[in-house]
Order: C-alpha cells, then sequence, then structure tokens
C-alpha cells in the first residue's frame, strides 16, 4: 500500500470530508481492530481533557506530518504474543532495529520505575516511532543511538502547517525562523526544552538520540497522571502528541500490530516508508462580484452529474429576476481560553520510599524509624511543597507524636517528606501507615509496623533472705523482683514464674511449692507484670507435704531470668534441757 503523508492543519481546519477519506482508508488496509475510547471522534482536535503537555497548539510535534503506512494484512506473529523473534520470523515491517527496540524497552523499563501508575508499553512508543520516522529511518543510527543526520520535519511556517515562530535560536533545528520536529520521536523545541531527557547518560539530552527521545516520549505520554492501560488515557495521550483523530487511528493500528509481536533487525535494515510529499499551501479564495458592489468567494462547484452539467443557480423566488441579498454574517462566538496545563515540573509522578528501615517498637515505647517518602515530577525529579498525608491504621493504639493517627506533611525540596515520630501503643499486634499524595490520581506508599511486648533484659530478686516454710504451711516472706532494660526500670514487662527442677527451667516440677488459683487449687506456673517502678511482688507461696529444696524460676520478655531456692522443711526439734541434780 502506497505512504501517504498527513498534513497537521491548525486546530479544527481538518474537515468531514478528510476525516472520512482517513476512514475509508483504514477500513480498506483491514488493519488490526483498535477500537477508541469515546469521545475521541471528529477531526484534528486538541488533546481531551486539555492535557497538551505545554507544548505550542497542545501538540508534541507542533501538528508537523507523520507517515500514515499502516501495518500490512498478515499479522506478525500470533495472536498475544509479544517475545523477540528471530529476524527471519515474521514480515519485514514487524522488524524493530535493534538500538531503536532497545530504547523503546529501556524507556519503559525506566518509567515503569518513577511512575508505575502509568504502565507504559513500550509497543506504544514504537507505534509512535513508527509513525513519526519509521522508526529513525529504520535505524540509521550509531553506536550511541543517535541518528546518523538529523531528522527534521518542514519549517512549521503556516502554509499548510500550524505557524510556530523561532523558540529555540535554530539550536535544534537550524531554523532561526520557524520551528521544526526533530528527531526520531518528532519534538518541536519548546516541547524538547520542557521534556527533554538524557537517558543515555552521556550528559546531553538529545532530541536525535533515540534512547534519550524515547525516554522523553514515554514521561510525556504518561502526564497528567495518566493510566496508558485505560483506554480513554491513551487515546488521550495519543491525542496529545498529535490533535488529530486519523493520527490516533494510525498510531493506533501500529500499536496492535506490534503487540501481536515483532523481532529484532539490525540497525540500518528497517522498513522506510514512503518520503513526505511536499505540501502544498491551501489556495485564497477567488472574489466574484455580488449585488450591491461587494465582493465575496466564488462557491465550489459541485461535480458534474454523468449526462450533463450543473445548472446556475436559481433565483431566490420563481420569476423574480434577482439573487437573494448577502445574508448578514452571524458574528463568531469568543472562543474561551484554553485551561493552561500544568508543566511536567509541576505535575507529580511518583511517590517513593526515602529509606526507612525497619517500623517496630516495644509498648508505650517510641519508634526509632520515621515514615519518609520521596515525591517526584513528572520528570523524575524531587518535587518540592507537594502534600503527603501520612495515616496509621490498626488497633495497637499507635499514635503519632502529638496524638493524631492521620498528618499532612509538605515536601521539602530534595522531595522528601517525614511522619511524625511513632508512639507505640500499649497493645502489641500489627498496623500499617500510609502514605498518599495527589489529586487526580493518588499514589499510595504502604507501610508495615509491629508494637512488641516490653522488654527487660534482666531481672533480679530483691532481698537475700532465705526462703522457708514448713510442710504444708505457707512461706512467711514474700519474694520480691526487679527488671530493668538496658540498666533503666522496665515498667509493665511481662514475667513469668514457674516451679522448676533444674536451673535451666527444662523440666517443670509437678511437687513441692506452689501458687493458688482464684479457687484455692495450687499452681506452679503464673504469668505476672512489673510494675511502674519495674518491680513485681509474687502472691503468697505455699508447701505441700514434701519436703525438700526447690527452684522457683522467673524469666522475661527479652531474655531476664532469675533462679531463686525455696526450702521445706519441718521445724529443728529442741531436746529438753537437763535437770539439775541436787547434791547430797
Amino acid at each position: 500500500m502506497a505512504a501517504h503523508i498527513r498534513r497537521r492543519l491548525r486546530k479544527g481546519a481538518t474537515t468531514t470530508a478528510v476525516a472520512a477519506a482517513a476512514v475509508a482508508a483504514l477500513a480498506a488496509s483491514q488493519a488490526p481492530a483498535a477500537p477508541l475510547a469515546e469521545g475521541a471522534t471528529g477531526g484534528d482536535q486538541q488533546a481531551a481533557g486539555g492535557e497538551s503537555g505545554g507544548s505550542e497548539d497542545g501538540a508534541a510535534t507542533g501538528n508537523s506530518p507523520y507517515y500514515t503506512d499502516l501495518p500490512p494484512l498478515v499479522t506478525p506473529d500470533r495472536p498475544g504474543s509479544s517475545s523477540n523473534l528471530p529476524a527471519a520470523t515474521g514480515s519485514a515491517e514487524a522488524g524493530i532495529p535493534a538500538s531503536v527496540l532497545a530504547a523503546y524497552k529501556q524507556a519503559e523499563r525506566t518509567v515503569g520505575t518513577t511512575d508505575p501508575a502509568c504502565r507504559l508499553p513500550w509497543q506504544l512508543l514504537a507505534a509512535i516511532g513508527k509513525v513519526e520516522s519509521g522508526q529513525a529511518r529504520g535505524g540509521q543510527v550509531d553506536a550511541n543511538g543517535t541518528t546518523l543526520s538529523p531528522i527534521l520535519g518542514p519549517a512549521l511556517n503556516g502554509q499548510g502547517f500550524a505557524l510556530i515562530k523561532d523558540t529555540d535560536g535554530g539550536a535544534y533545528d537550524s531554523d532561526a525562523v520557524h520551528d521544526r520536529a526533530v528527531g526520531p520521536m518528532q519534538f518541536i523545541p519548546s516541547t524538547w526544552a520542557t521534556w527533554g531527557q538524557d537517558a543515555n547518560g552521556d550528559g546531553r539530552k538529545d532530541p536525535n538520540n533515540i534512547y534519550d527521545a524515547a525516554l522523553a516520549a514515554g514521561r510525556y505520554l504518561c502526564a497528567g497522571g495518566r493510566n496508558l492501560a485505560v483506554a480513554a488515557d491513551l487515546d488521550r495521550a495519543v491525542l496529545s502528541y498529535n490533535q488529530s483523530t486519523e493520527y490516533l487511528r494510525t498510531v493506533r493500528s501500529w500499536f496492535a500490530y506490534y503487540q501481536r509481536g515483532t523481532h529484532e533487525v539490525p540497525d540500518g535494515s528497517g522498513v522506510l516508508p514512503t518520503a513526505p510529499s511536499t505540501p502544498t499551501p491551501s489556495p485564497t479564495p477567488t472574489p466574484s462580484p455580488t449585488p450591491g458592489g461587494t465582493t465575496g468567494p466564488t462557491p465550489s462547484p459541485s461535480p458534474s452529474k454523468p449526462g450533463g452539467t450543473k445548472p446556475s443557480p436559481s433565483p431566490s423566488k420563481p420569476g423574480d429576476g434577482t439573487t437573494s441579498p448577502t445574508p448578514t454574517p452571524t458574528p463568531p462566538r469568543p472562543t474561551p481560553p484554553p485551561k493552561p496545563t500544568p508543566s511536567p515540573a509541576e505535575t507529580f509522578g511518583s511517590l517513593e520510599n526515602a529509606g526507612t528501615g525497619p517500623l517496630t517498637a516495644t509498648a508505650g515505647g517510641t519508634f526509632e524509624e520515621r515514615v519518609s517518602v520521596r515525591a517526584r515530577n513528572a520528570l523524575g525529579a524531587p518535587m518540592a511543597q507537594l502534600p503527603v498525608t501520612f495515616t496509621i491504621t490498626g488497633t495497637t493504639g499507635t499514635l503519632f507524636d502529638g496524638g493524631k493517627k492521620k498528618v499532612t506533611v509538605i515536601s521539602k525540596a530534595d522531595g522528601t517528606a517525614t511522619a511524625p515520630a511513632l508512639k507505640a501503643g500499649e497493645k502489641t499486634g500489627e498496623f500499617t501507615v500510609t502514605a498518599t499524595a495527589g489529586t487526580t490520581r493518588p499514589r499510595t506508599l504502604t507501610y508495615e509496623a509491629s508494637v512488641t511486648a516490653r522488654q527487660a533484659d534482666k531481672i533480679v530478686r530483691v532481698g537475700d533472705k532465705a526462703l522457708v516454710a514448713a510442710p504444708g504451711e505457707k512461706f512467711a516472706d514474700a519474694v520480691t523482683v526487679k527488671a530493668t532494660h538496658k540498666g533503666v526500670t522496665a515498667p509493665g514487662v511481662a514475667v513469668t514464674a514457674t516451679m522448676v527442677k533444674d536451673s535451666l527451667g527444662l523440666i517443670d516440677n509437678d511437687k513441692g511449692p506452689y501458687f493458688k488459683d482464684a479457687d484455692g487449687k495450687p499452681l506452679r506456673t503464673l504469668d505476672l507484670t512489673t510494675g511502674a517502678d519495674g518491680l513485681l511482688q509474687l502472691p503468697e507461696i505455699f508447701a505441700d507435704e514434701n519436703p525438700g529444696t526447690y527452684k522457683l524460676r522467673l524469666t522475661t520478655e527479652g531474655g531476664g531470668s532469675v533462679v531463686i531456692e525455696l526450702t521445706v522443711q519441718a521445724p529443728e526439734e529442741t531436746a529438753p534441757e537437763e535437770m539439775e541434780t541436787p547434791e547430797a
């Protein structure tokens, strides 16, 4: 199928006839179906929602020419395949030059890291690259991905195209009078000045480098919080690149084609589209006399019907040889000013972890780590002055310093926003902290956190008096212990008291001293808690009928332990004093 070059006219200049012709061409090609989102119909138009990315006339390319070649009838591979196929597989049109394909995939990975919610597919970049430059003229690039010679569109001088006067002093397009679209992705200089990227790490933002241009196109398509997995957002993105429904249909056709499969070919061996034709300026209407001595445009003649010619216009009234007076033109309605679109530096792009470590603290303590995020704009640079809201969800009673469960922090110059310190509640368990930023399509990050039991790494007995009781009696002296953590009093620490046979507490004892439950039944294990001063006085301890030496082991959360001896023995019997014998 012969290739054509579509002229990008000023907004509103494309006629219904042109649109119909483009649709007919698509239908005749039997290209893969690509349904358009509702509202993406009509002629050349501004991007839906006014999202133009800030370029001239709301389009990245300034509505410069593009190739209208359509995919071949035979799809490159089986449906659903999108893998790299051998160079000999599939049609020639399915082949993408190696460096160009690598640039598209690298851009997808980069944007997927900084703006994963956009879900940019590299096949969309490939479709636009095909339509804009025939994949950098079939992959005519050097080892660094720079085109062997600059790719320049025609001067946007208003002669069949938009009128865009020079914005770069000819730095990118070598034209100091009018702008031209530049590079394999055909950015006009004013758009490149905003969206240009250095993706190959050479220190330059070069629109003629396929790596730089592909990443710039990816970020541009994702602007405004778009999710390209949604058909309406994808249509808006493509229309923001060029405000033409014919352009959208052409890109959509190639997008669907590349999604079905493609393969890598050597640089310089890609299929070239037909060279663009030189646009012809629109003819100036020839004035003709009208009644009253004024002039007006001559109406365009309609095609003659077979077998005759079109009759001349009839008078307005039967039998009246005069023509109707020229109607008074209706004054045009004022066009509302376009809604300004934020620049990419002002557009929120992504939210990422700014180095927050594990979030854990003991009950009633303060978390050492603070939740911190970094906001980036649509270009991937740190974004300042962005409100970020942090919210605690859970039942541990944890709050931010100040006693709130939700706080909002404004990001700093480096894009970071750090929440206030977390104060752990008294209940142990898991909870989450969620950071949220953005309004059109909010980004969120969720952090897992936990509150653990209070700890004591040491527990000691207070006092050293021997603990002794007679069989069947209770111990007269109470047992008191003190718990500390890193040398500091440890209040509210869980302590387990167990009667054991050995110092390590590996074997529980089923006889000897015991505690009592509420019903007075023997207990040989108790769970207790230290008081506010870290002290714990154990309940009364009783002795059974078995004399001997026993052990009471106390352990704490945090590794503290102490073993205390308990002795059960009968009181010693005292012999009666010998009576003195009186002297004889």
